[in-house]
């Protein structure tokens, strides 16, 4: 016990000293995640100038915002004119990566966790973006899946160094201090960056600036120009879709695993066979020769009953008729064998090509500019009447003429039909599959076709009653869908209708039910719905 006076002292053992943790400052931490961004947008694009230009992550989402704009927006786009309005957009997702990139540098000071699965998130954006494009193939995946790769390693690599370099060094030792290290990687990776958008861009960038000289050239071309819409040419406020097709909407069936791209001063085409006269064209040659414009519907053989494997474009190009004469076809060719850049190749019945009013075209524009990448360009094959599968070779390079028994086309060998003249069929709209409609007064309507013949009747009944004629729209041409539409009186429950369509020779479209294989499906199209 200490005497009066004494002072008592009472002394804690230290423990061992708690390191503190480790953080990146806020600059260091956005850089590293606006220069992983940058990796994946860069290698993306550089992968996407190998695979097709429309693969490429930023591009896709670019279209993709375009698709799902509302209508107002995409009405503000337009005022600002043709290019700003494609600069605005560019620069506006941009602007949404950069502010993306930098908060996931900046949740991600300590541990890298946020910051990654925003980059991955971002990723797997622009993978969907891809995968769910009109223009989508097989190999468009590998553009999204090397900036999904690019952009994960970069932020992690780059984090993990930009954590060492914030941590003090009681070491001493020889070379470069671990900050100069991280500052070259971050500059190397920029560079890099940098350097893999603008090689993608440069790689893809002929054939985007290939098809927008051949619109500027289709735009101050001499054409011989289809007849204006008449006012009642589609029912689209009732229901059916409008009379044109726009680009992005239009079907798209082919075999290609990507999408050539080939420069219009590239492309060339070789007629040749069971011909007096070899000929071989390029771009130029074809474009001196007189243009003309038609509306025509195109069919894919592969539409089920009511599908909707069929839409109409107003296109541009040379007829193909005078060529083939040109040629000189030799008695006995009786198959125009054509081929696509590509390798996909099929016949068409040289007696229907040779039909002086048939209109079959070598087409170059599609809805007033060049055709898309994805429907041919820079040249296709458009043959009104007769099925794609037999006549609507994309991306054509070849014409041989030859004889059936010579040569097989591709979908031949594999069971489908020789000549494939396309049948008379309809469609119903409105209501759709499964839809709740008001009672009383009920609008049906839909489309007809019989192309190259033309539609003359839409009949329609619902629950098996008599059949009632339906209200056309004003025929375009023969060689075009025609919309029809009717009002019928039905209390509530559950109904059927039923449609028929007879074309320009007063032949009814037909019952008998039959699959696509092997000339195209037939039969009444059936709609069930409810009344409430």
């Amino acid at each position: 016990m200490p005497e009066d006076g004494d002072v008592s002292t009472t002394v804690t053992p230290a423990g061992p000293a708690t390191a503190p943790a480790r953080e990146l400052s806020r600059p260091v931490a956005a850089l590293v995640g606006v220069l992983a961004v940058a990796a994946a947008v860069g290698v993306g694009q550089l992968v996407a100038g190998f695979a097709g230009p429309g693969s490429a992550p930023f591009v896709a989402v670019a279209d993709t915002v375009i698709r799902l704009s509302p209508q107002w927006l995409t009405e503000f786009g337009k005022t600002l004119g043709p290019e700003r309005d494609k600069l605005a957009l560019q620069v506006g997702v941009a602007v949404v990566l950069l502010a993306l990139a930098v908060t996931a540098g900046l949740l991600s000071r300590r541990e890298p966790r946020w910051g990654m699965r925003i980059v991955i998130g971002l990723g797997l954006v622009g993978f969907a973006a891809v995968l769910f494009a009109p223009t989508f193939s097989p190999l468009d995946l590998l553009a999204p899946l090397a900036a999904l790769g690019a952009g994960g390693l970069t932020f992690g690599r780059l984090h993990g160094l930009a954590l060492r370099a914030a941590e003090p060094s009681t070491v001493p030792h020889d070379g470069p201090s671990r900050r100069t290290v991280l500052a070259g990687a971050a500059g190397g990776v920029g560079v890099a960056a940098l350097a893999a958008g603008a090689g993608g861009w440069a790689l893809g960038r002929g054939v985007v600036d290939s098809r927008a000289e051949v619109t500027a050239m289709l735009r101050s071309a001499r054409i011989a120009t289809a007849p204006a819409l008449p006012p009642l040419a589609d029912f689209a406020p009732t229901g059916t879709p409008t009379f044109h097709t726009s680009n992005a909407d239009f079907y798209r069936i082919d075999v290609a695993l990507r999408v050539p791209s080939v420069q219009a001063a590239d492309w060339s085409l070789h007629v040749h066979g069971m011909v007096d006269r070899e000929l071989t064209l390029s771009f130029s040659d074809l474009m001196s020769r007189p243009l003309v414009e038609r509306d025509v519907t195109l069919t894919c053989v592969s539409n089920e009953v009511g599908g909707d494997l069929i839409s109409t474009a107003r296109f541009v190009g040379v007829e193909l008729r005078p060529l083939l004469l040109e040629a000189g076809i030799r008695p006995g060719a009786d198959q125009l064998f054509s081929r696509s850049i590509d390798g996909w190749y099929t016949g068409t019945p040289l007696d229907v090509l040779l039909e002086p009013d048939r209109g079959a075209l070598l087409a170059v524009g599609m809805n007033g500019e060049a055709l898309p990448l994805e429907h041919g360009f820079p040249v296709r094959m458009v043959v009104p009447g007769l099925y794609g599968y037999v006549s609507a070779t994309k991306w054509v390079v070849d014409l041989e003429a030859t004889t059936f028994a010579a040569k097989q086309a591709y979908w031949l060998e594999r069971g489908w039909a020789e000549r494939g003249p396309i049948k008379t069929e309809c469609r119903i709209d409105l209501p759709g599959p499964f839809d709740q409609v008001p009672a009383g007064r009920v609008t049906l309507a839909g489309i007809a076709w019989s192309q190259h013949v033309g539609v003359s009747r839409v009949e329609v009944r619902v629950d098996g009653g008599p059949w009632q004629a339906a209200e056309l729209t004003t025929e375009v041409s023969r060689d075009t869908w025609r919309m029809w539409r009717t009002t019928v009186d039905l209390p509530p429950g559950r109904h059927q209708a039923e449609v028929r369509a007879t074309d320009a020779r007063g032949v009814v479209q037909t019952e008998v039910r039959a699959d696509p294989v092997p000339d195209g499906a037939s039969g009444w199209p059936v709609a069930a719905f409810t009344v409430v």
